[in-house]
Formats: C-alpha cells, structure tokens, sequence
C-alpha cells in the first residue's frame, strides 16, 4: 500500500513538472481588438497571464466591438473582444463568454433622481421625456449622452432598453470614459456605462428598485446585463500562445481577476 502511494505520488510529481514546462514554454505574439468596455478585464488578464509567460506578447487595441469582430474575420487580430452578441450577418465566427456586464445608467452626481424604470429610461433616450420633474427630479432639461454608432455597449443598452435607433443624444462619445467625464461635467446628464468602469465620478441609478451589482447580474434580476464575449475565426488555428491564454481567461483561476475588474465569470 504504501509503495503504491508512493508511486501515485511520484507520477502526480512528474505530471505538474509536466504542466509547469509546458506553461513556461510558451511563446509568441497574441493581438486582440475590440470592445472599450473590456478593457479593464482584459487589461488584467493580460497582465497576469503575461506574468507567469514572459515570452508571450498581447496587445490590446480598443476600437470597439463591432471593429473587434471585423478584425477577426479579416484575420487582421487573433482574438475579437465584444460586449454584445455576434450578429446573424455576423458569420464563420466562433463565440465564447469570457464574463457578464451590468450597463448601468449614470448621472451626475448632484441629481437627485435615485431609482428609474425601464419603461422611463426609454422614454428619456427617446426623448418623449424632456424634464427631469417629468421622472422626480429638478425642473431642468435632460441632456442624453452615449456612445457611437458601432458601441458595443451602445448596441447592448438600446436593445435590452428597446430602443433601437431611436435615442436622441445631445452627444455620442467614443468611449465609455469619455461618457463618463460628460455626464460628470453635466448636471442634468444621464448616459450609460459598463459596470466594470464604474467609478464615484458619477451616481448610479438603480433600475426597478435594483442595483447594478455582482449578485443581481449573476441572478438576472438586474435588467440591463449583457456578455462579454472573446471571437476567434472558425476554422483558423489559433497560435499556442492565443489557445493558452484563452484558455487562462476561461479558467477558475480567472475568475477572481475578473471580479476584481468589474465583471463577473459566468457559473
């Protein structure tokens, strides 16, 4: 028994020495392109994974998501970062759910609007409400801020809101920080961003009496949640270094990296 042990033993040593070289070995150039939003998560992938392979190169480019998918299948980037669903036009693409977002709706920090529901954050975005006093709030004019055509997060908020190319924004901006400092400059703004670039220069509204959080998103009870999703061409064989650190980004290991980002890894 106890030479049997010892043998278990002895093979489980050689198998992680195994893993461990193999790991180490690892080498080459990753490119990545897409989604602003992910940025934050896929930052900090990038930086731990890179950590444990130095010889692994990954650049990020953020132009977008619907740019990032573009970049895949133009075999221009290894891995597309997007945070809404592939489209049907959106062909010879394989998808995967690297984490779960929350958009949350952001306004200044001095309004004093706390809680919206969805039917009226549609009509502020419509613009069939004009008046903060028309939601509780002062007697001042809305002003609506978003993001740019192609805007992942753009896409995921208009559609779950349900208001596809419908909004009337005073400004549409190139990223979600840029959205951010407007509606921090703007005391009557409301506008949008990802849970995971959430920050105190703003104040975030809950939605039907839910807050953009963890436990409400991974429950599904917060209404305005989307993917974050990695693309890759199918059929294109991926380099060893871009298979290992999808792979990383996948794994439980991850899952604290990416909570510490903003996002949540699916269950």
């Amino acid at each position: 028994m106890i030479k049997r042990s010892l043998s278990l033993i002895i093979a489980m040593f050689f198998s992680l020495c195994l893993i461990v070289s193999c790991f180490g070995d690892i080498s080459g150039t990753v490119s990545t392109s897409g989604s602003s939003s992910m940025e934050s998560v896929v930052a900090s992938l990038i930086e731990a994974f890179t950590a444990k392979n130095p010889d692994v190169m990954i650049t990020y480019d953020a132009t977008g998501s619907g740019a990032g998918i573009t970049a895949v299948s133009e075999r221009v980037s290894d891995i597309g970062l997007s945070s809404r669903k592939l489209r049907d036009s959106e062909t010879n693409l394989n998808a995967v759910v690297l984490a779960l977002d929350g958009i949350a709706v952001i306004v200044n920090n001095a309004n004093t609007v706390e809680d919206l529901t969805v039917e009226q954050i549609a009509g502020l975005f419509t613009g069939e409400i004009t008046n903060w006093n028309e939601v509780g709030g002062a007697d001042m004019p809305v002003a609506l801020i978003g993001r740019e055509g192609g805007s992942g997060t753009r896409d995921g908020f208009e559609t779950i809101v349900g208001v596809v190319e419908r909004c009337v924004y005073d400004q549409e901006l190139t990223s979600t920080g840029a959205v951010i400092a407007a509606v921090s400059a703007n005391r009557y703004a409301i506008g949008y961003a990802s849970l995971s670039s959430l920050s105190s220069e703003t104040k975030t509204l809950t939605v039907e009496g839910i807050a953009c959080a963890e436990e409400t998103i991974l429950d599904g009870t917060y209404a305005i949640q989307r993917p974050f999703i990695m693309v890759t061409r199918s059929g294109a064989e991926l380099s060893d270094a871009a298979s290992a650190f999808i792979e990383y980004a996948l794994s439980p290991a991850a899952a604290e990296i990416i909570l510490n980002a903003g996002a949540i890894q699916p269950k």
